[in-house]
């Protein structure tokens, strides 16, 4: 990474100038915060990336044409519903808890964009929601980056934050954010609710591009349960508010600014796949010498979606076969004697050669750990990729067998 990239303790969406956010208790879930609001200053650019699902939730609709159009200066989020197939009044709701947020704020409601999280195919209890719209607005800060953070979680178990100052042209500018995110995880564009902010001036065609790369290979390379939500929204706001020239594709500080955005992307895609429902390993899935980049991604999200080998990395069963079958299951171009496993440094399988005695064990000691890497080489060409992925544990079960009860 560029030594221009400089993280920040404890940084996050409002590290960036000129941004505000709060978190409040609305109602919405028992004994914590459930809603929160980010704002600019001041009118910024906008861009975002929003799920390919073909049931799109009420916000994903309301927000899409909003954003088309690259002007967007704040977002409202609530949890504990996701307005999803809730119709033409859902979508009512939605407009309605959008119009009434930028009123508060005295901007366009054109500028006002709106997300939701929770359950599937139940109405917003409105009448909350209306009620602590006044209190969120009145409680913005440029400290509250962390509360806001908080309210957005769902079966989260930390909040997820992010921040890097970046040098371009002489000058500092910032890039922050925050995320939710730990179950129905599994991208296609985006996943989950991702919040972004800088205080460089950038136009709305040029962080399009910077959204879309920086997303290929971070949220869109993690999985935890192989679902993708209804509601998946990733926004990038850019307000200005640091000066200078724009920065654009081809000019001086576009590079920079790129690498800022991606870093905090992938940080916090990272940081979701750790807090994924009841996990308890992190693995990188990467696969090597793949024929094309469509075979080394195929490969790679077969590993990390299938339920038997994400069960025995839960159970730290050195059970490698489960590796090699979903590898050839994935529709990659692949043979068994031209493949080699490892975990980590110790290879499992080799051209055909399998594990002895002696490498099993050691595979036994890599998946005990908390962190591990499966390598996949395919040998069959010069393409590769990886894919961010959790286990399955008797936790996630839990989860999501009682999650609406």
């Amino acid at each position: 990474m560029s030594i221009s990239i400089q993280w920040i303790t404890g940084g996050g969406v409002t590290s960036p100038k000129g941004y505000k956010a709060c978190g409040i208790a609305a109602g919405l879930k028992v004994d914590r915060t459930d809603m929160a609001l980010l704002a600019s200053d001041r009118p910024a650019h906008c861009a975002g990336l929003f799920t390919s699902n073909n049931v799109p939730a009420a916000p994903v609709l309301y927000d899409k044409p909003l954003v088309a159009k690259g002007k967007a200066r704040a977002v409202i989020v609530n949890v504990g519903c996701a307005n999803a197939c809730t119709g033409e009044p859902g979508r009512r709701d939605a407009a309605c808890m959008g119009e009434t947020a930028a009123k508060a704020l005295g901007i366009p409601a054109e500028e006002m964009l709106v997300c939701s999280t929770g359950t599937i195919g139940r109405r917003l209890a409105m009448d909350r929601i209306l009620a602590g719209i006044p209190r969120l607005a009145e409680g913005l800060s440029a400290g509250g980056g962390s509360d806001a953070a908080w309210a957005i979680l769902t079966t989260d178990t930390v909040p997820k934050q992010a921040a890097v100052h970046f040098e371009a042209n002489g000058r500092v500018y910032t890039v922050g954010g925050m995320c939710k995110g730990a179950g129905m995880i599994c991208p296609n564009l985006a996943t989950t609710l991702i919040f972004l902010t800088t205080d460089a001036k950038v136009s709305a065609s040029a962080l399009r591009k910077a959204v879309k790369i920086g997303a290929e290979h971070s949220f869109n390379r993690i999985t935890v349960d192989g679902d993708q939500s209804t509601n998946d929204t990733l926004l990038l706001f850019a307000n200005g508010a640091a000066g200078g020239s724009a920065l654009a594709p081809g000019k001086p500080g576009w590079s920079e600014f790129l690498e800022a955005v991606s870093a905090v992307q992938l940080s916090l895609a990272q940081q979701i796949v750790r807090d994924g429902e009841g996990a308890t390993k992190f693995v990188t899935v990467s696969v090597e010498k793949a024929a094309t980049p469509a075979d080394a991604l195929a490969a790679c999200r077969a590993i990390a979606n299938s339920p038997l080998f994400k069960t025995a990395c839960f159970g730290g069963d050195p059970n490698w076969g489960r590796v090699i079958s979903a590898v050839g299951n994935s529709g990659a171009k692949c043979a068994e004697l031209e493949t080699e496993i490892y975990f980590d440094k110790v290879c499992v399988f080799d051209k055909g050669v399998v594990a002895d005695e002696q490498a099993n064990e050691a595979l036994s000691s890599v998946m005990a750990q908390r962190a591990f890497t499966v390598r996949v080489v395919l040998n069959r060409g010069t393409c590769a990729d990886a894919v961010y992925t959790t286990d399955f544990s008797y936790e996630y079960v839990k989860i999501n067998g009682e999650y609406t009860t």
